[in-house]
């Protein structure tokens, strides 16, 4: 059995409601060498009472940060202070099935994959409700060419060799860091992406959560494929259709 070390970036801004079923996802994994960073984006939620119940577990360092700087300061910040050969992120509201690393570590080492990401299972989530879709069904590979048309990789799924990241980290921009990280990475390293093929992660869709604002997100992705995927005026819009088509596919009208 393969035991590689991996280290866990956990962004986490107002999501208390939340946050205590992330963590205990990590805490219950069967494979067991690893390390649980938490940067907290300076909520004003009850947050940080959650996370003081954690603080003397030795495998999970908690960062309080004392101003608000976004999603990317607080995943660069964990990736500065991790040091290990793995890594995997899970964002605050989603949670893990708890062979998740065990079973993708493997996979990754026994087919030499630096990159791998798995299938999900979404959840609409309200204020006093939530309803389960049925699970992702994706692709089993991407290049950068392929996910600009279908950014289908979900960050919590996602484990990465260290050293192909290099100095790459995540753009300070409002919406879409995550997409934009992809990208890069996969622009930098020439690899695909591969998936393994458990459904390992339960992705939180809130009502109001920055991934559901439809509209600005449309005009984000066609600003920032334009900035920084430099796509041409089809190639972009070619981008939004088809990334728009597969989210029906998996949410539906949202």
């Amino acid at each position: 059995m393969f035991n590689r070390k991996v280290d866990i970036i956990m962004p986490n801004y107002n999501k208390s409601k939340f946050l205590r079923e992330a963590i205990n996802s990590v805490l219950t994994q069967t494979h067991k060498n690893w390390r649980l960073y938490i940067v907290d984006d300076h909520s004003s939620d009850n947050s940080s009472k959650v996370l003081k119940k954690y603080i003397k577990n030795k495998k999970i360092k908690i960062f309080f940060l004392k101003n608000n700087k976004g999603p990317s300061f607080c995943r660069n910040l964990g990736l500065k202070k991790s040091n290990s050969k793995y890594i995997a992120f899970l964002d605050s509201d989603d949670y893990w099935k708890k062979n998740k690393l065990k079973n993708q570590l493997n996979f990754m080492v026994k087919n030499n994959y630096p990159f791998t990401f798995t299938d999900y299972v979404p959840i609409f989530q309200s204020k006093n409700s939530k309803r389960i879709l049925k699970r992702t069904n994706i692709t089993n590979s991407f290049t950068f060419h392929s996910f600009i048309k279908n950014s289908s990789i979900n960050t919590s799924t996602m484990v990465v060799e260290r050293k192909y990241l290099k100095n790459l980290r995540f753009r300070k921009l409002d919406l879409l860091e995550d997409y934009i990280f992809k990208c890069e990475l996969m622009k930098k390293t020439k690899i695909k992406f591969k998936k393994f093929s458990d459904a390992s992660a339960i992705y939180r869709i809130m009502n109001k959560s920055r991934s559901s604002k439809k509209i600005y997100n449309f005009y984000n992705l066609w600003r920032l494929n334009k900035i920084y995927n430099k796509l041409s005026f089809i190639q972009n819009l070619s981008s939004l259709f088809f990334i728009s088509l597969n989210s029906f596919k998996k949410y539906g009208f949202k």
